[in-house]
């Protein structure tokens, strides 16, 4: 993969994920919701404090930021940008990876920001389709059994590197790279699994 086309999809994936829509849905609103409810800039926290338009249009948006961030690299050519088809696999992993970090450490948050997972989920749509629907199953399965979205979301991440494995083989890029998304997610959540286990964790 060539170094410039890896540097380029990166900083295109970050700047794509570093929009913060949380911020911007809510300041219509009227509210910070960097100060409201967990303050947390994600559509969950969205949602529980602007209502539910509010939410499912922030998720909507920032999972188009991984989709297009994943994608894109497939048709630079039509802004006459040039990768290595080899290596595209690899760049829009790179693109998606990027976009994931600029949602949870964006610049114009001062490197704050959502937890990535509905990033995560519209990037997968583009690059790992079946383990990401796999994901979205498990994912209603546990928010409609529990009603815990942190706790949803933990067990779809889990998800993705078994499904990948299952569907690419072990070893594959795409195993790789979701277990390493599986892992960035978790770490996102930390504060969350706190409460879980404390029993204080907030139920939607």
């Amino acid at each position: 993969m060539d170094i410039l086309s890896a540097v380029i999809v990166a900083l295109a994936g970050y700047i794509l994920g570093a929009i913060p829509f949380a911020v911007i849905i809510a300041s219509f609103y009227g509210v910070d919701i960097l100060k409201q409810g967990s303050g947390n800039p994600g559509a969950t926290n969205v949602k529980r404090v602007c209502g539910k338009f509010a939410g499912n249009l922030c998720f909507v948006l920032d999972a188009l930021k991984g989709f297009l961030a994943a994608f894109w690299p497939t048709q630079a050519w039509r802004f006459g940008i040039s990768f290595d088809a080899d290596s595209l696999t690899w760049l829009c992993l790179v693109g998606l990876a990027a976009a994931i970090i600029g949602h949870s450490f964006s610049v114009f948050l001062k490197f704050k920001g959502g937890k990535g997972v509905s990033v995560a989920v519209g990037g997968l749509a583009a690059v790992m389709l079946w383990p990401i629907i796999i994901g979205l199953v498990v994912w209603l399965a546990v928010f409609y059994s529990t009603r815990y979205v942190s706790l949803a979301s933990i067990a779809m991440a889990v998800s993705l590197p078994v499904s990948s494995a299952l569907l690419d083989g072990f070893p594959s890029v795409n195993a790789y790279f979701a277990l390493a998304l599986m892992a960035l997610i978790i770490f996102r959540h930390r504060s969350n699994i706190v409460r879980l286990l404390k029993g204080k964790e907030n139920r939607f």
